[in-house]
This record gives structure tokens, C-alpha cells and sequence, in this order.
């Protein structure tokens, strides 16, 4: 098992203070490029090189916020992210070697929010890290200060209140992203949105390399809400579609 931990380093007013960050890989060269630029930032940070040891650390420490590679002697991360999401919900950003579709819709659907391919840059990831954590915030702001009501769009129920999605009176399960990328597009609904305004409304982030994160999100939520529910117009973005009155 490699573990590290530092203490926090006095700086208050850092932008990540105090909040933890389990980092899960085996490439050493890898993990510790992102302790240090994460403790840079400000963060708690600790880390592991498989899965069984991942899942051990992610129970006694109980982070704030998961890096988790694909790939990972013991078991994967896949199978990491279903056992850690089984204690108790915590944001993700998947790892792959791989630019592969399947790999990041099957990370989406056992529970990470976000994915990055590597090689990636230091900077984007610390950049995501920090919008994942700012819509943790938002997300429990919003169950203290819910909207009333119930949003019916024919037989698509959103409970903002909850953070409960229905589809023909049953309950469908999703992540904290997919919730807030529905939401955003059930705002103006029929209306198509942008990659980019997507990106900037539910990610928070600007910079349009990131809009197959938005593609793969889409997907995702189309396998649990239904294909036909979500339109897409080539070349621009997405809309949500409604029962026509």
C-alpha cells in the first residue's frame, strides 16, 4: 500500500483548505505530479496504489474527493468506485490511459462525475477538481434552500427538492453531474444548448477542449432517462425534448 498524508500548511485562505483528496494510482511518477500540485493548492492529500487499499483508505479517511485511475493492481477502479460510492457518496474524476468511450460511459455509470484522459495537464485537473467540489457545494445548498415543486415534463419527474428523477413513476439513479446537466437542459426546455454553455453552466468550466466530457455525460444520461428524451442538433449542442401540448 503506498500512502502518504501531509498536514494542511497554515494558508487559510487557499482555495482548497482542508478539504481531502485521495488520489489512486499506480504510476508513481503520476501520483506524485498530482500530490504536489494539489497540495499546492491547498489540499489535504493521501494516496493509493491498488484497489483493496483505495477502498480501505477512502473508509478510515473519508475524502472530500476521489482521483481514481482505471487501471489498478488488486481490482480496478471501477470496482473501487462501486464499493466507495456503497459507503458513501463522494464525487469522483476517473483516470484512463485510454481516449475509449466504453471505458468512460462505464465509469459514469458505477458513479464518477467526471473522467480525464491522460496525458492531461496539471493545471486542467486541478481546475476540475475544484469545480467538482464547488457543485458538491451548490448541490447542498440547494437541498437546504430547495424550489417547490415537482418538475413534470410528461413522464420525466424532477424533485429538485430531493435530487430525485423519475421516469414513468420509477425511480432512476443518478450522479450529482448528471442531475445538474438534466436540470440545466429541463431550465429551457426544447431549447438547444451549446457544448459550450453547458460545459460553463454544469461544469463551471470555460475552456472547450472539455466538451467531449459534456458528450459522454450526454450519453450516459440518455441510457438512464430514455434516447428520445434528449435531442441532438449536429454541429451545435443538445435539447430536451417534451410531450408536445
Amino acid at each position: 500500500m503506498e500512502q502518504t498524508h501531509t498536514s494542511h500548511n497554515g494558508t487559510a485562505a487557499t482555495p482548497g483548505a482542508q478539504r481531502r483528496v485521495l488520489v489512486v494510482e499506480d504510476d508513481p511518477t503520476i501520483v506524485d505530479a498530482i500530490a504536489a500540485r494539489l497540495r499546492a493548492e491547498g489540499f489535504l492529500v493521501q494516496t493509493a496504489g491498488d484497489g483493496p487499499a483505495a477502498v480501505d483508505t477512502a473508509e478510515a479517511w473519508q475524502p472530500d474527493l476521489l482521483i481514481l485511475d482505471i487501471m489498478l493492481p488488486g481490482f480496478d477502479g471501477l470496482e473501487v468506485c462501486r464499493r466507495v460510492q456503497a459507503q458513501r457518496p463522494v464525487p469522483v474524476m476517473m483516470l484512463t490511459a485510454r481516449d475509449d468511450e466504453t471505458d468512460m460511459l462505464v465509469g459514469l455509470g458505477v458513479g464518477a462525475d467526471d473522467y480525464m484522459t491522460k496525458p492531461f495537464s496539471m493545471r486542467e485537473l486541478a481546475a476540475r477538481v475544484h469545480v467538482l467540489l464547488r457543485r458538491v457545494e451548490r448541490a447542498a445548498l440547494a437541498a437546504t434552500t430547495p424550489r417547490s415543486g415537482i418538475l413534470r415534463l410528461g413522464e420525466l419527474e424532477i424533485d429538485h427538492a430531493q435530487r430525485r428523477v423519475r421516469v414513468r413513476s420509477e425511480d432512476v439513479h443518478l450522479t450529482p453531474t448528471e442531475f445538474d446537466l438534466l436540470v440545466c437542459l429541463a431550465n429551457t426546455p426544447r431549447a438547444v444548448l451549446s457544448r459550450e454553455q453547458l460545459l460553463a453552466e454544469v461544469w463551471d468550466w470555460a475552456d472547450a477542449s472539455g466538451t467531449r466530457t459534456v458528450d459522454s455525460h450526454i450519453k450516459a444520461l440518455r441510457r438512464k432517462i430514455g434516447a428520445e428524451r434528449i435531442r441532438t442538433v449536429h454541429g451545435v449542442g443538445y435539447a430536451l425534448e417534451t410531450p408536445t401540448p
